[in-house]
């Protein structure tokens, strides 16, 4: 069976909220080099996204692609889980 190959973005972050029904807010951090002093910055961005089983929960490890948008704020949407996070 053939996968259907998309040009759509795709990223990797961390659930920090998923109060909202069948919506999570994911956390998504980047490195990148300083021009001028050469050292590396760390840069997190939040992201909405839909995921319509509501199977995420705070701490889980995710990655998302890029949707049409489905409201307001949500333009990404859930792929899969890679690692859940650990109750205690």
């Amino acid at each position: 069976m053939k996968e259907k190959k998309t040009n759509r973005k795709q990223l990797i972050g961390e659930v920090i909220s998923s109060l909202m029904d069948k919506t999570v807010v994911v956390k998504v951090e980047r490195k990148y080099a300083h021009k001028k002093y050469n050292k590396y910055i760390k840069k997190t961005k939040k992201y909405y996204a839909h995921d319509p089983l509501n199977t995420c929960s705070v701490g889980d490890s995710i990655s998302i692609e890029e949707s049409r948008p489905i409201s307001k704020l949500k333009r990404w949407k859930v792929i899969k889980t890679l690692n859940k996070a650990v109750k205690i």
